[in-house]
């Protein structure tokens, strides 16, 4: 059985004061609600070390949004993964469709990160997904199927219990649409297939694959019944309490 896996990905949003604030907050409504799954928040790099300091003896884990594919040297700007071990960061998640669209990210450098992390035993929260463009023109399988091959590439069958896949229909982020739950299940287990193809049955059978895309408290309990699809990576609905407690308690 696998345990469903709801994260919060905040993005460019919360400074560290209001960060600590929000934490604060969220840590008191888990308490009280028992919410039974795996819980992640990602902050701002910037934020992580006052999210990390209300969080780091919770069952919340506190992960980071992005990281470089080196772990040191002149490569300014860039936040090495060394960093955020150092901050208790052990969950990081890679090639969101942000990342992809607006800094150039491809399958390739987005697999030297993977592999990278990997290697510092962190937990890799892999985002694929299509476009509009691409889901109409009948390219889904073909678009996830190279994004998994490409971007697993020398991910070892023994590291494969430390990578989380994210399926992300790019033209359901912030738009307020989102996959139906049939074709959300539809993909997640065309994902599954493809890695039990690149690994093995049993290995694609235990991977957590979160729906990511306009999940809200209407929604999720529609989305988490389908078979395959274990969790959510959450955008706008983490940024309020209110409006996240009741996707981390979609089940009560």
């Amino acid at each position: 059985m696998r345990k469903p896996y709801i994260a919060g990905n905040w993005k460019m949003n919360m400074s560290p004061s209001e960060g600590r604030a929000y934490a604060s907050s969220l840590l008191e409504a888990v308490k009280d609600a028992k919410a039974d799954v795996k819980m992640m928040v990602a902050p701002p790099f910037v934020t992580i070390p006052a999210v990390m300091d209300v969080l780091k003896d919770s069952p919340i884990i506190v992960a980071a949004q992005n990281m470089a594919d080196h772990d040191k040297g002149a490569y300014t700007g860039e936040v090495s993964p060394l960093f955020l071990i150092d901050l208790g960061v052990k969950t990081v998640i890679l090639g969101h469709s942000e990342r992809r669209q607006y800094y150039g990210e491809t399958n390739e450098s987005i697999n030297r990160k993977i592999l990278l992390a990997l290697s510092h035993n962190m937990e890799v929260v892999y985002c694929v997904g299509e476009t509009l463009e691409e889901r109409e023109a009948g390219k889904l399988e073909e678009i996830l199927k190279a994004q998994l091959e490409v971007g697993l590439k020398d991910v070892k069958a023994e590291e494969m219990g430390s990578v989380v896949i994210a399926y992300e229909p790019v033209w359901a982020i912030g738009t307020g649409k989102t996959a139906t739950p049939e074709d959300a299940d539809s993909a997640h287990a065309f994902i599954r297939k493809t890695v039990e193809s690149l690994y093995s049955k049993d290995i694609a059978e235990k991977l957590i694959i979160q729906y990511g895309g306009s999940v809200k408290a209407n929604n999720v309990k529609a989305l988490m019944a389908k078979e395959n699809i274990d969790g959510a990576l959450v955008g706008g609905a983490s940024l309020s309490v209110d409006d996240f407690l009741p996707i981390l308690t979609f089940d009560k």
